[in-house]
């Protein structure tokens, strides 16, 4: 994103940034509750309109970009069961829609993908409990599975962890370290990074709908005080991962 902006309502809500994101990087997006964060995620995944600034998605300027089952979006928990009485399973299922031609019945690759995903989240012995009957985080990973199902090679993660209990918050985590070891470019959106601190490769910090530091990763007593300084680089190099340029699925490498 380059000078990107965002306004509701007629209300700038982002201002002046800019990001870049490297194939195989796990960001991590920090800042306080109303900084912009999750604004941010929806103006980089299309689903807010950006009021100025420019958009490209893996090269591509965003008008042009249609190739979306290369994007996997988790949003915050709020709506895995969404009174809706359906399975683990069926939820997982609907990420393989942007493989298949509407109304086409599931084929095999789409039961090895939504069968892996299950398995990455530690759900598949779940898959046909009704979502309702599962616990906050376990409805969370049951939503990372429906972005994984999608076989994406970018995750945007919005606050995947708040609310969810601890050992709940590590397997997120594990789940996490799993896609990024197999190649997948990660942004996560986190008030606070609990377990999943030892993943990142770079912290980007919001404040007042704009980006106040990016750089190297930042424990969470910093973000608060954390500023550009010289620090502002967009590509920074990943010093934990050494990914190839781009992989064509996370989960390809199980099957």
């Amino acid at each position: 994103m380059s000078n990107g902006a965002v306004a509701i309502a007629g209300r700038p809500i982002l201002r002046g940034i800019d990001l870049s994101v490297r194939s195989g990087e796990f960001v991590a997006l920090m800042g306080a509750n109303g900084s912009g964060k999750s604004t941010l995620v929806r103006a980089l995944t299309g689903l807010r309109p950006l009021a100025g600034g420019a958009l490209s998605l893996f090269g591509t300027p965003y008008d042009d970009f249609h190739d979306w089952q290369r994007v996997g979006f988790v949003p915050q928990r709020g709506g895995a069961a969404s009174g809706v009485p359906a399975s683990v399973w069926e939820i997982v299922a609907s990420g393989r829609l942007t493989h298949r031609r509407l109304l086409r019945p599931l084929g095999r690759r789409d039961r090895a993908a939504i069968a892996e995903a299950l398995d990455v989240v530690g759900l598949a012995h779940r898959a046909r409990d009704g979502v309702s009957t599962l616990s906050g985080g376990q409805q969370q990973r049951v939503l990372i599975a429906r972005a994984l199902a999608g076989e994406p090679d970018l995750f945007f993660l919005d606050e995947p962890t708040a609310g969810v209990d601890l050992p709940n918050q590590q397997i997120l985590a594990d789940t996490l370290e799993t896609l990024s070891e197999r190649g997948a470019t990660i942004v996560l959106v986190a008030h606070e990074l609990g377990p999943m601190a030892p993943l990142i490769d770079r912290a980007v910090v919001m404040r007042d709908g704009r980006i106040a530091y990016d750089g190297p990763p930042l424990a969470s007593a910093e973000v608060a005080t954390a500023h550009l300084d010289g620090h502002h680089h967009h590509h920074h190099e990943p010093e934990r991962h050494d990914h190839a340029p781009h992989v064509a699925s996370p989960i390809d490498g199980a099957r």
